[in-house]
């Protein structure tokens, strides 16, 4: 498990090595909170609490559902992009964009609890990444960014006003910043916030892998608006470190939390101190001169650093029920009546996918029944968990006694590459099944091809490859390696030594000896991580008196 604590009172950057994308973020009290990007998984807008910045845990998601019916098929890079959150007067706003459909809000008094159902305040495609804003005279505005794949243009900022709810918009929408006109291309990701009289818009700009962070101030909210960039990748290793949250602690410090694009792992989280000179952020490290001004107007990414004063004693900061040093879930034992955190569907559920058995720590999911031409990676009831760190492995127990003709089960790991290994069943056995695929994407629809390839399973308990047992149990074994570093070239920049990760399927009989490895390069999903979680589909066209259905016993991570 990847852990940013170094427990010695400093961190090490990423904080979170795993794909919450587009951050957004909110101190309440001496509580922090989290958004980060879904996209088409559900449940989705997943919500994190720390208690000091560097330690997180997803505590819940926002939407059960992803907001409108089509999203009952994965639609890979559609749905909820970049969120906002905010706290005002005693209510917690969270709004996203969904760049097909419109700007959603959805609100909640108890953030650990259930969130109203989402209001769309601007239904349309084209904008994206909002941002609710509360100024001290009472009025409201929400500012956003474009995008150009649904609205023909891009690198554009509006403001408009909103009502004082945060459930409509009622001003003119103006344009306050076009990044089309000066060295700010493809701005966006805008967080507005005030402070000592200037209003100011955090926004990424210059691309997603290659960019920088930017900072608008005025003293009017519809602008004109200056700018610096103040915070760029430098001589580190951190490339396009952007688009993120400004967030305080009790005692007055300043942080910014951002994102990285590290490509098949997805947009991993980083946490860089912030200071301020003659009413203009730095954000990371930076030199000065003699007299304090800094050398450069732009800060370059930390890799270590003391962690965030919270102002407590050492007595209260080595209490771990109320500093807890934690990460993110990875095991499950499924021995809970609701699916851990981790888990994430790869479109919008049926309450039929799933029955949970608490006494006997197991999950059982019934096939879905899936036309033979839909191919693994449009699989709608994949159930999913990203990346855990840079390399790791996971073993996924499954018994397969109540499978039925047509279904096929196992385990996938899911990108533009993609791999599935498990068993088919049909009138005449059982089947070793592997597939190889890939996700092409034109005009933000997914084409895909895929190979599958059938092997006769052995009948024979003695053979090395047969069920042992009448439970059928299988293991399943998905490893990631890194295997190098490559460079890139993106929108024209270079992006030197990414990482590159092989990826494995291996199963096995006994939980000790695996074969029928089956690897590829693992390449991100559209906009997102790779993922790898298990499933259970059946063939549309076999007819059968009983559903099938597979018990999932565990997931354990090495």
């Amino acid at each position: 498990m990847w852990m940013a604590d170094l427990g010695n009172g400093n961190y090490k950057n990423p904080i979170l090595y795993a794909d919450y994308s587009d951050p957004d973020a909110i101190r309440v009290g001496e509580d922090f909170f989290m958004v980060a990007s879904s996209f088409s998984n559900a449940p989705g807008l997943p919500l994190l609490h720390s208690k000091d910045l560097v330690n997180w845990k997803v505590v819940n998601y926002i939407l059960p559902k992803i907001p409108e019916f089509r999203y009952r098929n994965p639609i890979h890079g559609c749905g909820v992009w970049a969120p906002a959150i905010r706290y005002h007067e005693g209510t917690y706003y969270v709004c996203f964009p969904m760049p097909d459909e419109g700007i959603y809000m959805t609100t909640a008094k108890d953030p650990f609890g259930k969130w109203t159902e989402p209001v769309n305040i601007r239904p349309g495609a084209g904008w994206i990444d909002p941002c609710p804003f509360w100024d001290e005279d009472g009025k409201a505005y929400l500012v956003a960014g474009v995008a150009k794949s649904r609205i023909g243009y891009k690198s554009v900022l509006h403001m408009v006003e909103m009502a004082a709810d945060g459930m409509s918009l009622i001003g003119e929408e103006k344009v306050v910043f076009d990044g089309n006109l000066n060295d700010q291309v493809t701005i966006e990701g805008p967080k507005l916030y005030k402070r000592n009289g200037y209003y100011y818009i955090f926004a990424p700009a210059g691309g997603v892998k290659t960019g920088w962070q930017t900072v608008l101030r005025s003293k009017n909210i519809y602008g004109p608006y200056e700018y610096k960039m103040v915070l760029r990748q430098g001589d580190t290793v951190v490339n396009g470190p952007h688009q993120g949250a400004w967030v305080d602690t009790p005692t007055g410090q300043d942080w910014f939390i951002h994102f990285q694009d590290v490509y098949a792992a997805g947009r991993i989280t980083h946490l860089q101190p912030m200071t301020w000179y003659e009413d203009w952020p730095i954000i990371g490290e930076y030199e000065k001169d003699e007299n304090g001004k800094p050398l450069k107007e732009y800060g370059t990414p930390v890799l270590e650093y003391k962690k965030p004063d919270m102002g407590v004693s050492d007595k209260d900061l080595a209490d771990s029920n109320k500093f807890p040093v934690c990460a993110p879930d990875l095991d499950d034992e499924f021995d809970k009546d609701s699916l851990g955190m981790q888990w994430q569907w790869n479109a919008n559920p049926e309450e039929d996918w799933i029955e949970f058995m608490p006494e006997k720590s197991v999950i059982k999911l019934n096939a879905v029944a899936t036309s033979n031409k839909r191919p693994v990676c449009d699989y709608r009831n994949l159930l999913l968990c990203k990346w855990a760190e840079p390399e790791f492995s996971c073993v996924t127990k499954i018994s397969l006694k109540d499978l039925e003709n047509g279904d096929f089960a196992g385990c996938v790991a899911l990108g533009q590459n993609y791999i599935a290994l498990g068993i088919y069943k049909d009138s005449d056995g059982y089947y070793i099944r592997k597939v190889t695929g890939n996700q092409n994407f034109d005009c933000d629809v997914s084409y895909a091809s895929e190979n599958v390839t059938d092997t006769v399973l052995s009948k024979d308990v003695k053979d090395f490859h047969s069920f042992k047992s009448e439970e059928k149990e299988v293991y399943i074994k998905y490893s990631v390696k890194r295997i190098g570093y490559q460079d890139h070239i993106e929108g024209g920049l270079k992006v030197n030594n990414a990482p590159r990760e092989l990826q494995c399927l291996e199963i096995s009989f006994d939980s000790k000896n695996y074969s029928y490895t089956l690897a590829c390069e693992a390449k991100a999903g559209r906009w997102v991580g790779v993922k790898n979680g298990v499933f259970v589909s059946h063939n549309s066209l076999i007819k059968n008196e009983n559903r099938g259905s597979i018990l999932v016993d565990y997931i354990r991570y090495n």
